[in-house]
């Protein structure tokens, strides 16, 4: 019995994101959730450290030390160290290595090319999958919301996630429309950074500006105006070391470009929609998943510009991990929503 379990627990699905991948294990939920960011010596190629304990060592690396992103935009930017990213997730849940192979579903953006989804499927098999299934990232970030994407009602999901955002409408299954846009929360953080640097002169990193977003970045006025941060950087005139206060004011204006072409995305799909599956989305309201959901504000900013009901999903960060994990438990009843493809 207990041989058979454990061969039950092998499927997996990988949300393999920009910033974030999660790994979802069948029968025991989502089992890892580490930054996608790998250390890598630049003398030796030898990795240092992935996932968290790489992620605190960017910015702060000495120069034999490199914390590399291997996604950029929701794909891969670098080939190898995604590969030996994943085989480093899928062993660390793994860990007795006579286990067969599993088989893996990943997570894309909707909007990627043959050879990107090529390479994604590549690297699943040389990080040590028996079959490497594909499901779009708004299929998933539907079912993790709970949409019934089975019944022939227009379904209308956005998912904002670090590199890219994803708007599709979904029906009986499928994809009716989507539209794709490289936006996500990581062009909110460089929107901050080259804001903070024109403003008030000050150089401030990646991680700096990320945690500026999450302690105060807003899309809308929120009724508890204001908040405000201290701010640490490098000043550009000075070159020493200075603190500023920034507010809420400030940062909605900093990200207010990348904010716009986010709901820019959402009414290009609305108007693309055929309209019987219009009047669905009109009673039945958008789904917001993704990290990107979490914007104060984001809510009533779409329901402003649109005038539908907007719905967060409740796991908004977690969303396309319990869609596609939720495709590893039902997969015969739900593998129609994969894009399927043979290994040649």
């Amino acid at each position: 019995m207990t041989n058979n379990l454990a061969f039950l627990g092998r499927d997996m699905a990988v949300d393999l994101g920009t910033a974030n991948t999660l790994v979802y294990v069948r029968g025991r939920g989502i089992v890892l959730n580490e930054p996608s960011v790998v250390a890598l010596n630049t003398s030796t190629g030898k990795i240092v450290a992935v996932g968290i304990e790489a992620k605190q060592m960017i910015g702060r690396t000495p120069s034999n030390i490199t914390a590399v992103r291997p996604l950029k935009d929701g794909v891969i930017a670098d080939f190898e160290i995604t590969e030996r990213m994943l085989r480093y997730f899928i062993q660390k849940i793994h860990r007795r290595r006579h286990f067969a192979k599993p088989r893996v579903i990943v997570a894309v953006p909707s909007g990627i090319t043959s050879v990107e989804h090529r390479a994604v499927k590549e690297a699943g098999y040389q990080a040590g999958a028996r079959r490497v299934y594909i499901i779009e990232e708004p299929m998933a970030a539907a079912i993790g919301a709970g949409l019934p994407v089975h019944e022939p009602t227009g379904n209308m999901v956005v998912d904002i996630g670090g590199g890219t955002t994803e708007v599709a409408v979904i029906s009986m299954g499928g994809i009716v429309t989507s539209q794709s846009i490289r936006v996500g929360g990581d062009e909110l953080d460089e929107a901050i950074m080259t804001f903070v640097k024109k403003e008030h002169s000050l150089m401030i990193g990646e991680r700096t500006a990320e945690e500026i977003k999450l302690a105060i970045g807003s899309a809308y006025p929120t009724g508890t105006e204001e908040l405000h941060a201290e701010v640490r950087g490098r000043d550009l005139i000075s070159g020493l070391p200075k603190t500023v206060v920034l507010s809420a004011v400030e940062i909605r204006q900093a990200i207010e470009e990348p904010v716009t072409a986010i709901i820019d995305a959402v009414r290009t799909s609305l108007d693309k929609c055929p309209p019987e599956l219009s009047g669905d989305i009109m009673d039945r309201g958008i789904a917001v998943a993704g990290g990107g959901a979490l914007l104060r504000g984001l809510d009533d900013r779409l329901r402003h510009e649109t005038g539908m009901p907007i719905h967060l999903a409740e796991n908004a960060l977690d969303s396309v991990a319990i869609g596609s994990g939720t495709c590893v438990e039902n997969y015969e009843r739900l593998s129609q929503v994969l894009v399927p493809e043979r290994r040649r």
